[in-house]
């Protein structure tokens, strides 16, 4: 069942503040929003986070950070943080894929979490970043492609599958992911994970 305060903001309206200037972020945001409710405002921020996160764990850790600052500084309604991380994946060729996350987070401090599709990285981009060589796997890729702001672009997915696949999917598929709760409640428990707690669950994990 819906709480009375969702509702409102389902009927009435709601402001929801994206952690990012960039406009592939920002854009997504907008459509998957604007797919499931009508009167929606949605205001980029610019929040700074670990520039190229390692590990499931700083890559949620980024996201949840983006949503809760985002929605903070505008005193939004809803805050939305989208990451992009490198995740182990052992069986991989890389022993690394980069994924998308999504954390939105409402003025509960309730937060639900979605993710993309992943996919590997060329090996001289994972070994670059390994070695300290390069603090953004942005900056390889846009070696190897010779497309200036990549990310702010179809990003390495949109290179790699010849645009076939753009990053625009990537984060259109994470913050669907992350909104599925949100849109079907009663499906859910009752008790969501909060800021603090799911903070300190994931600094205990990459300790």
């Amino acid at each position: 069942m819906i709480d009375i305060k969702w509702w409102h903001l389902i009927i009435a309206g709601m402001k929801v503040a994206v952690g990012s200037l960039n406009e592939v972020k920002v854009k997504a945001v907008k459509i998957c929003f604007k797919q499931f409710f009508k009167d929606v405002i949605v205001e980029p921020i610019s929040v700074e986070v670990s520039p190229q996160p390692i590990g499931l764990e700083e890559t949620l850790r980024g996201a949840i950070l983006r949503a809760y600052r985002a929605m903070r500084h505008r005193q939004a309604d809803l805050g939305v943080g989208i990451e992009a991380g490198l995740v182990k994946a052992p069986y991989s060729l890389t022993r690394y894929v980069d994924q998308h996350f999504c954390a939105i987070i409402d003025q509960d401090e309730r937060i639900t979490i979605g993710s993309s599709m992943s996919l590997e990285f060329p090996e001289k981009v994972i070994r670059r970043i390994m070695r300290g060589e390069a603090g953004e796997a942005e900056e390889v890729m846009e070696e190897i492609s010779g497309i200036k702001e990549i990310g702010r672009r179809g990003g390495a997915v949109g290179y790699l599958t010849r645009k076939y696949v753009q990053r625009l999917d990537l984060c259109v598929q994470a913050v669907t992911s992350a909104l599925i709760p949100r849109i079907n409640p009663e499906l859910y428990p009752s008790e969501w994970p909060k800021l603090g707690d799911l903070l300190r669950r994931l600094e205990s994990s990459s300790l």
